[in-house]
């Protein structure tokens, strides 16, 4: 079984793989280990060096997923593979950082390498507005975070619930203005039955197919 989990900068994803894989019993899995060898160019020239290290976020992404399944472990991982390549790539062509053609060649990569990956078995996307990013944000008061701007996080945010209402995956919406996970118990319960809801219509459907 894989579950990731989707959502915004301060959506609080790290927070609920650990929380789901605790109850599950599931392997939490978080970023690759392995450092991104372009982060400090790209922060140094963002323009020039976005393309690379795009593509090897995506490389170690992906080989990371690879790796996974290939134990046959159930697992619960922060962040999809698509949240790079649909949400970030293209925001970083909309602020004239990435060109248009090595979008266009990244998207083409990212297509072709993960058709060749099943998709996650449920995809969880906790959607929020950005008054609550920013209060999640300001809340776990992460140095890299604090010149994070309104305006960023609200293009990212259109980027995400675009996404989402295409995606053609199972996906489960988790409204976090609504939702305090972490703090309240009843919330989480209330995600992790509507998860078993949508695990029990998961294995339903695969009984029907074989």
């Amino acid at each position: 079984m894989q579950i990731a989990i989707s959502g915004n900068i301060g959506a609080g994803k790290t927070e609920l793989t650990r929380l789901l894989s605790r109850h599950y019993g599931y392997r939490a899995v978080f970023g690759p280990a392995e450092e991104n060898p372009y982060l400090n160019s790209f922060y140094d020239d963002m323009r020039r060096w976005s393309f690379n290290m795009m593509v090897h976020s995506l490389y170690a992404n992906i080989k990371q997923v690879v790796d996974l399944q290939a134990t046959g472990e159930s697992f619960v991982r922060d962040r999809s593979l698509y949240d790079d390549a649909c949400i970030f790539a293209p925001n970083l062509n909309s602020m004239g950082l990435m060109s248009t053609r090595d979008l266009t060649t990244y998207t083409k990569l990212f297509e072709t390498t993960y058709s060749l990956l099943p998709k996650p078995d449920l995809l969880i996307y906790l959607r929020g507005e950005v008054p609550t990013l920013i209060r999640h944000i300001q809340k776990r008061g992460r140095q890299m975070e604090n010149s994070i701007r309104l305006d960023y996080l609200t293009n990212l945010n259109n980027r995400y619930d675009n996404w989402a209402a295409s995606y053609d995956g199972k996906m489960l919406t988790v409204d976090i203005d609504e939702c305090d996970f972490v703090e309240n118990r009843e919330d989480l319960g209330h995600i992790i039955n509507r998860i078993d809801a949508e695990f029990n219509s998961l294995f339903a459907t695969k009984t029907t197919i074989q």
